[in-house]
């Protein structure tokens, strides 16, 4: 180990115990999930990495309220930082909901190229309003998950529909669209599918597995909505707090977080379903005319969608990015 190295950690240990740096972060994550795991070895990470000088305190599974109010409270200060979806990571720029325009893209290369194209607009956008972007991973593709079977968007609206509250924008959407949306916290789910008050939403199988909201809603829809995409971020006071000399060991790990977070996503997706089949979850074929009713609907709300769903600029180059690498990989 060089000598400065050492002389580091060494000074790192005589500091006073009022010299380290807490950073309280929370998440939906639930705390059984491999995913949770991922961060909190991030966690483990930071303090070894600085010397004891950078302690995260999780909170995960909610318990810090839904992602709406975990923004809320890094805003007021009394949480650091967040482990968010594209839902919470909007409350802070809605830019980011162009990569997860629904039907939109077909493969995570896709996705995580428009990303790659965005990401200094994103990330700067971000900035500007006071958090500091860490990483970038996904949750997996979402589905239509249901207490009775979705074949086509007719199906979805005899249907309750789950929609996240506070998004009005998008609330207005679904309902223009002739859709039964009622607004909940994510964190409220489980209790709506039990007492009847939701009979359908949109997550990710790797969700429904960990959560068991299959059992209220036993019926898959085989089509892919969108990505979920989810980001690590801390307040910009909180990470000026941090001594300068760590923050680049502390990004570098965080980063490693998200490269684990989206290869996990990749390598457990088809295990997933295969272990919802064998819970008794129903899978609904979507055919070709299926498959067109949902495209003319999207088509149709995209005028909605495009400027209030997703701010128009990077809604437009979200699909110019998205085609670019169409072109690039035929």
């Amino acid at each position: 180990m060089k000598p400065f190295r050492i002389a580091s950690l060494l000074l790192a240990s005589l500091l006073p115990l009022g010299a380290q740096v807490t950073l309280k972060m929370a998440t939906l994550l639930p705390e059984n999930s491999s995913w949770f795991r991922i961060v909190k070895d991030m966690g483990d990470t930071w303090a070894k990495v600085s010397g004891g000088r950078v302690k995260v305190v999780f909170y995960p599974g909610g318990r810090q309220g839904d992602e709406p109010d975990v923004v809320r409270k890094m805003r007021l200060g009394s949480l650091q930082g967040a482990v968010l979806t594209s839902q919470g990571l909007a409350e802070i720029d809605r830019s980011v909901f162009a990569l997860s325009i629904p039907l939109a893209f077909e493969t995570s290369e896709e996705v995580y190229a428009t990303l790659e194209a965005m990401r200094p607009g994103l990330e700067a956008g971000i900035a500007a309003r006071g958090f500091v972007p860490l990483n970038w991973a996904d949750g997996g593709w979402v589905r239509i998950f249901s207490r009775k079977p979705v074949a086509t968007p007719d199906d979805l609206r005899h249907q309750k529909l789950f929609q996240w509250a506070g998004d009005t924008k998008t609330l207005e959407i679904w309902k223009t669209g002739g859709f039964n949306a009622i607004p909940a916290p994510a964190t409220e789910l489980a209790t709506g599918l039990q007492t009847g008050l939701l009979d359908a939403f949109l997550t990710s199988p790797q969700v429904v597995l960990v959560t068991r909201y299959y059992e209220q809603a036993p019926h898959m829809t085989d089509l892919k909505w969108a990505i979920i995409m989810a980001g690590t971020v801390v307040t910009k006071a909180a990470w000026d707090r941090v001594p300068a000399d760590v923050r680049p060991a502390l990004l570098k790990a965080a980063q490693d977080a998200g490269n684990r977070l989206r290869a996990d996503m990749r390598a457990t997706e088809e295990r997933d379903l295969q272990a919802l089949r064998g819970a008794g979850v129903k899978i609904v074929p979507v055919d070709a005319h299926g498959r067109e009713l949902w495209r003319k609907m999207v088509a149709g709300a995209a005028g909605k969608v495009r400027g209030e769903f997703v701010p128009a600029q990077a809604y437009d180059e979200a699909l110019k990015d998205r085609d670019a690498y169409r072109r690039a990989h035929r």
